[in-house]
């Protein structure tokens, strides 16, 4: 049983070691539209651009990002990422230009995803 419980303990810290950090998603993803502004996205850095939205709050701008916002399209552009990861990238843009945003944590993930089951709800 301890046996188990050490290997399990093993592969969950190694799970979380291999997640993409907010910078790695950032260059892999976000970086094609906003390290230039492309398309009228709000460029990395720019606090001017980012000021408003960085206002509108972290929960907020993830969840409208994660879904799709103006001409961005949902989770930009890669299905396959999770809304951690995405919210990481977000708090490493928006830190950028001048935001002090932890990487999001259970509760803020739920109150993300709350966001997104309201917004989902409406849609339908």
């Amino acid at each position: 049983m301890k046996t188990t419980l050490i290997a399990v303990a093993l592969s969950l810290a190694s799970a979380a070691s291999c997640a993409a950090s907010g910078e790695d998603t950032y260059k892999a993803v976000c970086a094609n539209c906003h390290a230039t502004g492309l398309a009228g996205s709000p460029k990395i850095g720019s606090t001017k651009e980012w000021g408003k939205l960085i206002k509108g709050g972290q929960v907020s701008l993830t969840a409208d990002g994660y879904n799709g916002v103006r001409g961005m399209p949902a989770r930009g552009g890669r299905a396959e990422l999770t809304i951690a990861e995405f919210g990481s990238a977000v708090a490493y843009m928006a830190n950028q230009a001048g935001a002090n945003w932890a990487e999001p944590d259970d509760a803020m993930l739920k109150k993300i995803n709350a966001r997104l089951d309201k917004r989902n709800a409406v849609k339908k």
